[in-house]
């Protein structure tokens, strides 16, 4: 990852994140079995991951200790990757970044799988140069490292494809972005609005590292974020990394992105080392941009998670059949328990907490909407994306509705819009038998991103408070 440089436009992008060492961490090498979604994607080697490594420490070891964008340890870097893909059989091109770039500097490389809708790309990144200090092993050899594998299996694997998977290895990240500025800023409009998600992958090994999502409430984070949930990891925004990694180039143009990272200098804090072990206050990567990056400063089980976060997010958004792919909706609708805060709910998001007097359905939080007893309205939303392969999609809920209203007639009620359009209501008349599993069909909206929202409206006076708990998505 660059150091933070004066980049023109505002800084909005994220750097992706990865981490450290929970206090119960899946076993490097393998997936999380509790999770069905996540086995549909191949386990990604390790021990393979590993042999890359070796292969840029050492192209760094006989080319003066680095492999900086100028240096022949980047270019022999290049020239193993692409031998690894071109065996495996991909369209591989190396481009020469002919403005912009640190004089010298050597090739972006660019990888296609020749299958799938080509109009339909979803990219997956990182830079394979590194600084002058060192010979960059975590910052980025174990990004570069992890794709190499994620797309040597996928040939291996060789699955049907409904969506096209681009890969690429830049150059000159270190000086400014440089070779993924190059490379989207010399696209056609038409070839740019082909690209539907841009996935970066910068310094994904860091020894004192935490779990980070580049825009982890954003609809191409969805899968990113999804695959850490089911291993309980608690995943993070990742701020430190804003505008400093090669997904900006990328969104300066409007192409979605996320990734992982697992953060660089900034230090740990304790909330974050109790949630996933480590040393607070300490920087998450000690040798970052120091010639200490060496093979020993190497987080393996983060680096693990990391790709096997990779091949999930590639068969989520690319494996299957022309027919409309897989139904996975686990993680799809975030932060549904309300644990974790607010975000990314929007509304009336102060009617969240952990309310006195009444208990929630799943751990400590959830949302309170109505129970003033005048005229009021309430509501939570977010957007979500229904997984295109589902035929069957249904939201989830748990609703305790409690009211001094009697009779049978409506005075309060509670509704399930999607887009501004209503799809389920309930009542005061509804009241009664305490938290209660409630679902509204979303099955006509199969591979659309959508707003939902939970509305409560009450009349001038008599309460009807209606909580709700655990919202989730399930499909078929």
């Amino acid at each position: 990852m660059k150091r933070r440089f004066a980049v023109a436009g505002t800084l909005l992008a994220l750097m992706l994140g990865l981490g450290t060492l929970p206090a119960a961490a899946t076993p490097s090498g393998t997936s999380p079995a509790s999770t069905p979604t996540a086995l549909a994607a191949p386990d990604i080697s390790l021990t393979a991951i590993r042999a890359h490594l070796d292969e840029f420490s050492a192209a760094a070891a006989r080319n003066g200790g680095n492999r900086r964008s100028t240096s022949q340890g980047y270019r022999d870097s290049v020239a193993y990757v692409k031998g690894k893909l071109q065996a495996a059989g991909y369209t591989v091109t190396e481009q020469p970044c002919t403005s912009g770039c640190t004089s010298g500097a050597g090739p972006n490389l660019i990888a296609e799988w020749p299958q799938g809708d080509a109009s339909a790309v979803y990219m997956f990144g990182a830079h394979l140069d590194g600084v002058s200090a060192g010979p960059g092993m975590n910052d980025n050899a174990s990004g570069s490292a992890a794709l190499l594998e994620n797309a040597l299996t996928l040939a291996r694997e060789n699955p049907e494809l409904r969506n096209r998977v681009r890969f690429a290895w830049w150059t000159d990240e270190e000086q400014g972005l440089n070779g993924s500025d190059f490379y989207v800023r010399t696209l056609s409009s038409a070839e740019r609005s082909r690209i539907k998600a841009y996935y970066n992958f910068d310094m994904v090994a860091s020894l004192n590292g935490g779990y980070f999502v580049n825009h982890i409430t954003s609809a191409a984070a969805a899968p990113m974020k999804a695959y850490w949930d089911s291993l309980g990891l608690r995943p993070e925004e990742n701020t430190e990394g804003a505008g400093r990694s090669d997904d900006y180039s990328f969104e300066r143009y409007g192409i979605p992105t996320s990734g992982y990272a697992m953060g660089a200098s900034a230090r740990k804090t304790s909330a974050q080392a109790a949630k996933w072990g480590g040393t607070s206050g300490a920087a998450y990567d000690p040798c970052y941009h120091r010639s200490c990056d060496t093979l020993s400063n190497i987080n393996t089980t983060g680096l693990d998670r990391a790709a096997d976060g990779i091949a999930y997010t590639v068969w989520q958004q690319a494996v299957g059949t022309g027919g409309g792919g897989t139904c996975a909706p686990a993680g799809v609708v975030g932060n549904g328990g309300f644990e974790s805060g607010t975000a990314p709910w929007t509304g009336t998001t102060a009617v969240i907490a952990a309310h006195s007097g009444r208990t929630a359905h799943g751990g400590t939080r959830f949302a309170w909407l109505g129970g003033n007893g005048s005229t009021s309205t309430e509501s939570v939303g977010q957007t979500v994306t229904v997984p295109a392969g589902c035929t069957r999609a249904s939201l989830d809920f748990w609703l305790w509705i409690e009211t001094a209203e009697s009779g049978s007639r409506a005075y309060d009620t509670f509704s399930v819009r999607v887009n501004g359009s209503t799809l389920a209501t309930w009542s005061n008349v509804h009241a009664g038998g305490g938290w209660t599993q409630r679902s509204a069909d979303l099955s006509a909206y199969a591979g659309q991103t959508v707003t939902v929202t939970f509305t409560a409206t009450e009349d001038y006076s008599l309460q009807t408070g209606f909580l709700l708990d655990d919202v989730s998505l399930s499909g078929a």
